[in-house]
């Protein structure tokens, strides 16, 4: 036995490891090619650390603000496109975050790994095209290149594997050589399953030999259409969809069409699925299945030394041959799994799919079966890539594959996300599906030759990583689930089911009705993996997490989590995929509706060994305020703009200190009021926003060198964003309450329905002041405090007064619930803030990052297990 076979006895080392993996013992050894990559918990994580990584040292002098530069990379990179997966971050956009956070040699960790891509960015940091070091270098003077090392985790075995073949590239000729040959046995057993009899005009075309017999031209099947077959609530009889429905001229499906036996007009909504029972060899018994049939046949021939497409209409022979391979028997081994309980199964069974092999008709079933008895047979130092490239058939050959009337290309055309069958499917053949597929792959082999064993990969939780030594990872990025997007486990069982080894989803971190989590349980999962980030993180150091869900309460729970697992998150950026740019977003309240990179760091170890020594004291919060200032971006430039920087305002700075004492378990020593004051006091204010006295320098020369200063935009919601709408409004001149009124009721028309918005009167006079000719004024920070309290103390009231009352709060003052759950917070009445919270909507408590905050953290003291709210009460399920 070597150093690195991965043994039972290794396997039972790790088996009781959180995330172990669903499947025998011999598969997931066969899966796997120790020690880089294992198809379960890899038990060779700590060498390679030990091996390759660099102990925390704390004098090490690492001075680095969170990336804020626009980035710009498409999804057309051949390497991108090499292997399709539900969701991914280009690499090269990846490789500009690790070439800012990271020097060579460094660690960089990816919990949610998916296709690898971290990986692939971190490798190709030591390998990178022409064109990209050039622009790179032009935007970042001082980059480093040089490999960095990667350890990729992920709970699904599917995409660990994809992951695993990204990053461990093969010799390009061998690999070329091996995939032609496997084509061409398959093209020997099966090739014949593919013929079809050349027609022009409605006539066979025939060729004659030497001796003067005729025989039919052939063509080579590239596609066959297969089409529904519903029934007509008229007249009962059979409307096959293709025929009644398309128009092939224009591509198109009409919304409404008439049945061809009595012309009633009739939609696809109101028609019923015509059915059929066969006989399922695999299963030994009669099933009920959809009714498709062949409606149109793709194929090339060769006319005059050149290839040739042309389409038919399936003839009598085409039909003779489905049926022949119909009462084929397949000899070879093929999945008959039961598609399991799920959200997304519903999809497939819609259409009789039950099994894993009735996503397949008989003739790409055959094919699939057969290549894979060539590849689980094989020896060859490149088997794994091999798999990795026919992996693609296992979808591609599908019913899932969708028929496209104005796509030239049929491939890969299944529904993201879904296990949707079309009304039109594609049955492609093997050659047309994965000959270009080689070619490619050869090609990006070929400009992946200085990859060298950079990576380590490991299949399991993310929330529990013994072998990862705390404080020993450099840098993390991560591309996590988020709510309800996407069902991995089940999208992934189609494809884990050919290998015979399946994500263990107990500790899928997904909103799933099926698997009972709702959100809470989903930020629970967050947490727990986002807290073993923490852990593991070098002090000081920085995690880079992209979010993608456009549901705010989604977005509140992975704020949360970060918070919760100890991250303080410096920047929040918006990415609009249509110009493939980050810009800055106004709020952290922000509904998401576009895809979000969210910058945090874990504190130095000096940060947190002095708070424990001055926890509870004014020192102790702007010590904080010091560190925190020190990581946001001082002055980030887009296109000659000097971009404003929200989390320097002085009321985020507020709640991020009072987050970081709060979910440490400590009183935060100072009202917001002499905060400001203290803020005033202690730091320079430039433009609305704070900072150290080192970074004004740089802030300043970029501010009169930029063409323009942005301006901060709001979207009034409740009564904080309104005084925020209405400091903006007076800061450049003030206004009397008849200048202001008018644009106030546009901006706040679209408040949250439970918002019991105060007047503007209210607002104005607990908040600004008035000068002698009636107009209002943003006080400066020596009255503001004055004014502070005595908003504070309006707030309370109003506070107390919900608790003379029972029942749910529909509509209710959010500035005084945050006020009275802040000030019970430093009174320890836990039990007030759960009381109170459990009468709020539950929409409201977990869209509310500061409500959700202290709601989550007095469950936590008050010993009440942590799931946020929703453990006390029913939360809906996000759908």
């Amino acid at each position: 036995m070597t150093d690195y076979e991965l043994t039972e006895e290794r396997l039972d080392a790790v088996r009781r490891i959180e995330g172990f993996p669903q499947g025998k013992d011999r598969d997931i050894i066969a899966l796997s090619d120790p020690p880089y990559y294992t198809a379960c918990p890899n038990p060779w994580i700590g060498e390679f650390i030990e091996k390759y990584g660099r102990e925390f040292d704390p004098e090490e002098k690492y001075d680095c603000e969170p990336f804020a530069a626009d980035v710009s990379e498409g999804k057309n990179d051949p390497i991108y496109n090499a292997h399709s997966y539900h969701t991914k971050v280009p690499h090269k956009a990846i490789m500009r975050y690790i070439l800012h956070y990271t020097k060579p040699g460094d660690i960089v960790f990816d919990g949610f790994c998916g296709t690898g891509m971290t990986g692939v960015a971190a490798q190709m940091c030591g390998n990178p095209d022409a064109a990209y070091r050039k622009k790179v270098e032009t935007e970042m003077p001082e980059v480093e290149w040089g490999a960095r090392r990667a350890i990729l985790c992920d709970l699904s075995p599917a995409a660990t594997f994809i992951a695993y073949n990204y990053n461990n590239p093969v010799d390009p000729a061998a690999f070329e050589k091996e995939a032609k040959h496997i084509l061409a046995e398959v093209e020997e057993e099966c090739g014949w399953m593919y013929e079809t009899d050349h027609v022009v005009d409605g006539k066979v075309q025939v060729k004659k030999d030497v001796h003067g017999t005729t025989t039919p031209v052939k063509g080579r099947i590239n596609y066959t259409v297969w089409s529904d077959v519903f029934v007509c609530p008229s007249c009962s009889e059979e409307i096959v969809f293709w025929e009644a429905a398309v128009d092939p001229a224009e591509g198109k499906v009409r919304s409404e069409f008439p049945c061809p036996h009595c012309g009633a007009v009739t939609t696809k909504r109101s028609l019923d699925r015509a059915w059929e029972y066969v006989h399922d060899d695999a299963l030994g018994e009669t099933v009920r299945r959809a009714k498709q049939v062949p409606v149109l046949i793709n194929y090339t021939v060769m006319v005059n030394g050149k290839k040739k497409r042309f389409e038919k209409r399936p003839d009598e022979k085409d039909l003779a041959l489905i049926r022949r391979i119909e009462g084929e028997r397949i000899p070879y081994w093929f999945p008959t799994d039961e598609l399991p309980d799920g959200e997304k199964m519903s999809d497939p069974r819609n259409a009789g799919v039950t099994h894993v092999h009735q996503f397949y008709y008989k003739r790409p079933l055959y094919l699939l079966s057969k290549i894979f008895s060539m590849l689980n047979t094989t020896q060859s130092p490149n088997i794994s890539y091999l798999k990795y490239t026919f992996d693609q058939t296992i979808s591609g050959l599908s019913r899932l594959n969708r028929y496209g009337p104005t796509h030239y290309s049929q491939v890969n055309r299944m529904l993201s996300g879904t296990l949707y069958i079309g009304s039109q499917i594609a049955e492609v053949s093997l050659p047309y599906l994965i000959d270009g597929k080689i070619k490619r792959l050869k090609k990006i082999l070929e400009s992946y030759q200085n990859f060298s064993s950079h990576i380590c990969i490991t299949t399991q939780s993310s929330s529990k990583i013994n072998d990862i030594p705390q404080n020993s990872i450099d840098y993390i990025f991560t591309d996590p689930p988020f709510g309800g997007n996407l069902m991995y486990s089940e999208l992934n069982f189609l494809h884990e089911a050919w290998y015979r080894v399946f994500t263990n989803n107990h500790s899928e971190a997904i909103v799933n009705k099926v698997q009972r989590k709702a959100l809470p349980e989903y930020q629970a999962l967050m947490e727990q993996c986002f807290s073993e980030n923490y852990r593991i993180l070098k002090p000081g150091r920085w995690m880079t997490v992209e979010f993608h869900n456009s549901r705010n309460n989604v977005w509140m729970a992975i704020q949360q989590a970060l918070t919760r697992a100890g991250f303080v998150i410096a920047d929040v950026r918006t990415l609009d995929k249509k110009q493939g740019t980050f810009n800055q977003i106004s709020s952290s309240n922000q509904s998401v509706k576009q895809d979000l990179i969210i910058s945090a760091y874990k504190p130095n170890g000096g940060l947190e060994d002095r708070f424990k020594l001055t926890a509870g004291t004014e020192d102790g919060v702007w010590d904080f305020v010091r560190q925190h200032l020190k990581h946001l971006p001082p002055a980030p430039e887009k296109d000659g703009v000097l971009q404003y920087v929200p989390e320097r305002q002085k009321h985020l700075l507020f709640d991020r200190m009072v987050a970081f004492h709060v979910q440490r378990g400590i009183i935060v020593p100072i009202s917001a009021a002499d905060f400001y004051f203290g803020l005033y006091q202690r730091f320079p204010e430039r433009d609305g926003m704070y900072f150290l006295p080192e970074q004004v320098p740089l802030y300043e020369q970029k501010r009169l060198a930029a063409d323009r200063v942005e301006q901060m935009s709001f979207f009034v919601h409740d009564e904080k964003s309104a005084i925020q709408w209405l400091r903006q409004e007076l800061d450049n001149a003030p206004k009397t309450y008849q200048e202001i009124q008018p644009a106030f009721m546009i901006e706040t028309r679209n408040t949250d329905k439970h918002e019991s918005l105060p007047e503007l009167g209210d607002i104005l006079e607990q908040n600004f002041l008035k000068d002698k000719d009636g107009r209002w004024y943003v006080p400066d920070p020596t009255k503001e405090s004055d004014l502070e309290k005595i908003r504070e103390k309006a707030l309370l009231k109003e506070f107390t007064a919900y608790l003379t009352t029972s029942g749910r709060l529909k509509t209710f003052r959010t500035e005084a619930v945050r006020a009275g759950f802040k000030k019970c917070w430093s009174e320890r009445d836990y039990a007030t803030i759960i009381t109170t919270g459990n009468r709020l909507p539950s929409k409201i408590l977990q869209e509310d990052d500061v409500l959700l905050m202290y709601y989550d953290n007095a469950q936590t003291r008050q010993g009440h297990t942590q799931h946020g709210p929703g453990s006390d009460r029913q939360v809906a399920l996000e759908h």
